[in-house]
């Protein structure tokens, strides 16, 4: 089985972030100078590919770099780990030679059943997941998941790739057409008619997670097309940053910071913002206190990002895409009904709190976009 980053999944909001809890995702806020007082946590994390892939690995990635820099606080990082029981003795290492107290498993497959029998195994060591995979019911108490609504960063990105365009034709490449894409396109597309009503979003899907060739078809076909800003939701953006890049046109990232692949026209991206959950597990090992089982957020709890702007940016897009961070934080709704999809039913009929478990049944695509799912 091939690497499945978490926003792949159709996931259940009500559940999971009843089971987190507010006063969870919030205590794990904290500042570099909090735990840089603790000493002696070690956090063993595992990649399914490599660190610097400008993607879903790199994230994490970025995220540890920045707990290397504190003060009592190990990382023991191991990459390019398959999601077969290499990833088990990979961890089992960390554990018993590295003496990690926690152990970061970043791919779909590493959780059943090597993280569950691990944990079982060494009930004093701390198993994360990043993916919403836990169960209070039938997993142990010592393994849990975190996640962050990237949507959230892909609408910010709208907003600025409607200011930022001169055809009004966005382009999207995008692997699968199942609820968190369709969210991630569908979010990109209500920023984009948010400061741009005459913006339209061209959909492509690669039928896959990882698909070089087709990806950079798929960036060529658009800008043939038209289109003047490709965003995309694949594995490693490398490829469609890089083909855009090449061809003249403005991007936006996905996961990671694609920004040093696009110079003249990266605008920006949106980005998972691992770090505030890793400091939090820090912080509380450091104290001695029980983490929570379950952490998810966006913007108003510090778990997600939007790249810094580059060079395909206006300065009105920066300033408007700024504004609509200001909004997130504050929990103003993406989702403002009535709305219809690109079929002409209506699927939005009033205003949706960003966390409400009615999104989470997406299986559309709004007006706006032009594309079919079928």
């Amino acid at each position: 089985m091939s690497s499945l980053p978490v926003q792949r999944f159709h996931i259940s909001r009500r559940r999971f972030l009843h089971a987190a809890g507010a006063a969870g995702a919030a205590g794990l806020l904290t500042s570099t100078s909090q735990i840089a007082r603790a000493a002696g946590v070690t956090i063993g994390i595992v990649y399914v590919g490599p660190r610097d892939d400008f993607g879903w690995n790199q994230a994490h990635a970025v995220a540890i770099k920045a707990l290397k820099g504190v003060a009592g606080v190990k990382a023991v990082e191991e990459e390019n780990v398959p999601e077969t029981d290499a990833c088990a003795k990979s961890m089992e290492s960390m554990v018993n030679l590295d003496g990690a107290d926690i152990i970061l498993g970043t791919s779909f497959g590493y959780f059943s059943p090597f993280m569950v029998d691990l944990a079982k195994k060494y009930p004093k060591v701390q198993f994360r997941h990043a993916a919403p995979l836990w169960d209070a019911t039938k997993h142990p108490k010592n393994l849990g998941s975190y996640f962050g609504y990237l949507n959230q960063g892909h609408y910010v990105d709208g907003i600025a790739a409607g200011l930022s365009t001169k055809s009004n034709k966005l382009g999207f490449v995008a692997a699968k057409p199942i609820a968190s894409v369709l969210s991630n396109i569908n979010s990109f597309m209500l920023g984009a008619r948010k400061t741009n009503p005459n913006a339209v979003v061209q959909v492509i899907f690669t039928g896959d997670w990882s698909m070089p060739v087709r990806e950079a078809e798929a960036v060529n076909a658009l800008v043939d097309a038209g289109c003047d800003v490709i965003t995309c939701h694949v594995d490693g953006p490398k490829v469609v940053v890089e083909t855009a890049e090449k061809r003249g046109v403005k991007t936006c990232g996905h996961n990671a910071s694609q920004a040093p692949l696009a110079p003249k026209g990266f605008i920006t991206g949106a980005e998972y913002k691992w770090e505030t959950i890793y400091k939090g597990y820090a912080e509380k090992l450091a104290k001695g206190e029980a983490l929570p089982n379950m952490v998810a957020g966006g913007y108003d709890t510090d778990m997600v990002q939007n790249t810094p702007f580059g060079a395909g940016a206006t300065e009105e897009a920066r300033k408007a895409a700024t504004a609509a961070i200001a909004d997130l934080k504050a929990k103003k709704p993406i989702y403002v009904g009535p709305l219809k999809d690109n079929k002409g039913k209506l699927v939005i009929d009033k205003s949706y709190d960003n966390y409400d478990p009615y999104l989470d049944q997406m299986d559309y695509l709004l007006e706006g976009v032009v594309g079919s799912i079928t």
